[in-house]
């Protein structure tokens, strides 16, 4: 798919080595536009709506991170590029999608836009359409540990699951249970039966999903109504299973 991109770099020189390399490497990328300030980039964001946005940290009056302080509700993905490498934990932090050391590595750019292609296009088909996973339904039952004794539950009627310090709260359609185990033994248990770890707090059967809406990780809808977040560092791993 064609990326519309744009660049937020306050150096004229590494704005042109950027747009050329993106040229004659990244044929699926349109640049739409460049800003040398995080003003004129906030303000070139939320005019062109792009897919990527090349973005380097330290600029006039501002830096990186302001701006996507600003823009909280993002749907385009980031692609640092810096002459520094002490930002990549803050970059990590704040959803990056890759970060470019410059000089840039033409290998490293490719990678980075492909990387950012496939997140895309899957992000894509689901964006805002019935789901219709080609998984089987989950089969199987799970036991899950009561003070009297045990319940046995067909995992299939598991919608999903969430954390509660060291209980699990389990919703099923029409009630929840509270299980004195955490929420990543679930997510171990279940890990063969098509249950996925969308969030530090959310485990959901993907058979259950029936809407995705796209943003910084973006959120499922489940069978019942109820949306869940989902963390930008799961989406790839959760979009995978709509392939």
């Amino acid at each position: 798919m064609m990326l519309k991109a744009v660049i937020v770099e306050d150096e004229s020189g590494s704005r042109e080595i950027l747009r050329n390399y993106l040229f004659k490497y990244c044929k699926n990328v349109s640049i739409l536009g460049e800003a040398a300030s995080v003003k004129e980039g906030i303000e070139l964001i939320l005019q062109k709506q792009p897919d990527l946005v090349f973005l380097d940290v330290e600029m006039p009056y501002g830096n990186a991170f302001d701006l996507l302080e600003q823009l909280p509700d993002r749907t385009f993905e980031t692609v640092f590029v810096t002459a520094y490498n002490s930002y990549a934990l803050e970059a990590l932090n704040n959803h990056a999608a890759y970060y470019l050391m410059k000089p840039i590595n033409i290998d490293e750019l490719i990678n980075a836009v492909s990387y950012v292609n496939e997140v895309k296009e899957k992000e894509n088909v689901l964006d805002n359409r019935i789901l219709k996973s080609k998984l089987n339904k989950a089969e199987g039952k799970i036991t899950l540990p009561q003070q009297d004794g045990f319940q046995v539950l067909n995992i299939a009627d598991i919608l999903y699951c969430k954390a509660d310090d060291n209980y699990t709260e389990i919703y099923l359609e029409n009630k929840k249970l509270l299980v004195s185990k955490t929420l990543k033994y679930f997510e171990e248990a279940l890990a063969d039966h098509f249950f996925a770890r969308i969030h530090k707090s959310y485990l959901v059967n993907v058979n259950e999903v029936i809407k995705y809406r796209k943003g910084k990780g973006g959120s499922v809808i489940v069978s019942n109504g109820k949306e869940l977040l989902v963390s930008a560092s799961k989406k790839k791993q959760l979009l995978s299973y709509f392939e």
